[in-house]
């Protein structure tokens, strides 16, 4: 297992580099009755750190298991009006939020998609209110993994549950670079790089993205004032903060209305429990008329029914194959960790701040821009070594931007 030592300065990275806590701000976390042990670790830290206030919304997989197996429909169909009020009241207080993600990727595998789909639906109408905080930037957010004996057994089958715990452990602390001798600096400078290529996508401001690998021809038009961000982000009240930790993406938003062709799936989706895997989608104006999905097509159906915008595109990500996550060699069944081994695009809601001036459009001028709105924000992998992308710039010439599943631009310096 990993030491007490080495968990604190994760616990530390995540407070100081992921929610960067301020002194007198209060500290809102979502984790698991499995990893305790480690969110106390998390929450005295925060106290230690100046935080006035530490929360924690306790979950746990089996009680969520149970749900789903003996409530009725009319308790999975509500979402409790005291839970959006408690998320309400800590980000209208300017709270930090970390979640510390760590389900069961196979917990929902035997329960029927339509309970799942319902009521991932109403708790998503629900903090309606609530996401605008977090998509925005409006406070600090921060979402990190720790290993959990379930999720750790489906990564490392062969292996004891204490053994592929320990494994998990280690595969982590590498990959969000805890195991430096200081995580904080490391984090510096990963985020100075991934600045960089920010920078450079943004120059450059393709009107069009070209796909092609194999089960993949895609083309993306980028809206006119697109923003290309990634790393670090900036509150409202102007302190940096890391989303995601690991990351290792740029990201930005297609036009809701420009994306046509097919791009198929390189890693499986783990989405509210339940696995989706070997799937493509085609899209003709933005919008997907086909798709397929060799397992959990039923799952994936009903997240592209959930509302009109889960069927169109909100965000795509440019990750090299040579990111740490990719070379660890592992299949993780966690968006957070497998999103940043791949290149990968969301179905549903993008995120105002990819447009110039997005956070503060209404929703009838972000759909004017081409911004897309839905319930969700649902990342899936399409990247591989075989991933091809073509820029294409407002004169119609074209340029490469990935070959063989790596960046073709010069990303040392503009």
């Amino acid at each position: 297992m990993v030491s007490q030592q080495t968990q604190e300065k994760y616990a530390e990275l995540a407070l100081r580099k992921g929610v960067n806590i301020q002194k007198g701000q209060a500290l809102m976390i979502n984790s698991t009755i499995e990893g305790a042990e480690f969110t106390k670790i998390v929450a005295k830290k925060a106290y230690e750190l100046g935080a006035k206030d530490v929360h924690i919304i306790w979950g746990d997989d089996d009680l969520t298991l149970w749900k789903y197996q003996y409530a009725p429909d009319e308790v999975l169909e509500h979402f409790p009006e005291w839970k959006v009020k408690l998320h309400d009241m800590y980000a209208e207080d300017g709270a930090a939020v970390l979640s510390i993600r760590s389900t069961n990727p196979d917990l929902l595998k035997d329960i029927d998609p339509t309970k799942v789909a319902k009521a991932n639906k109403a708790a998503a109408l629900a903090m309606t209110n609530f996401r605008k905080y977090t998509m925005n930037d409006k406070i600090t957010w921060s979402i990190i993994s720790i290993p959990t004996g379930d999720w750790a057994q489906k990564i490392f089958p062969e292996k004891s549950r204490e053994d592929a715990i320990a494994s998990l452990w280690d595969a982590i602390i590498k990959i969000v670079r805890v195991d430096q001798e200081d995580p904080i600096k490391a984090w510096d400078e990963h985020n100075a790089t991934l600045k960089t290529a920010r920078e450079i996508l943004n120059d450059k401001n393709y009107k069009k993205l070209v796909f092609k690998a194999p089960g993949t021809d895609l083309e993306m038009e980028l809206p006119e004032g697109h923003i290309w961000k990634g790393g670090s982000a900036v509150s409202e009240k102007g302190i940096t903060f890391n989303p995601n930790m690991p990351t290792e993406e740029v990201f930005s938003m297609p036009h809701k209305y420009g994306v046509n062709g097919t791009v198929s799936s390189t890693k499986p989706l783990n989405y509210g429990g339940s696995l989706i895997d070997n799937f493509s989608l085609t899209f003709k104006d933005g919008k997907v008329v086909d798709f397929k999905a060799e397992v959990g097509e039923d799952t994936l159906k009903h997240l592209l029914e959930t509302d009109e915008g889960a069927s169109r595109i909100g965000e795509i990500a440019l990750v090299p194959h040579e990111s740490p996550v990719s070379q660890s060699g592992l299949i993780f069944y966690n968006t957070l960790f497998d999103e940043n081994a791949s290149c990968h695009i969301a179905l549903g809601k993008a995120y105002p701040t990819n447009v110039k001036g997005g956070s503060a459009m209404s929703e009838v001028e972000l759909d004017k821009a081409g911004v897309n709105d839905s319930l969700v924000h649902v990342d899936f992998m399409i990247g591989s070594e075989k991933l091809d992308i073509d820029g294409v710039k407002a004169d119609g010439s074209t340029e490469p931007v990935f070959r063989n599943g790596t960046w073709a631009l010069d990303m040392k310096g503009k």
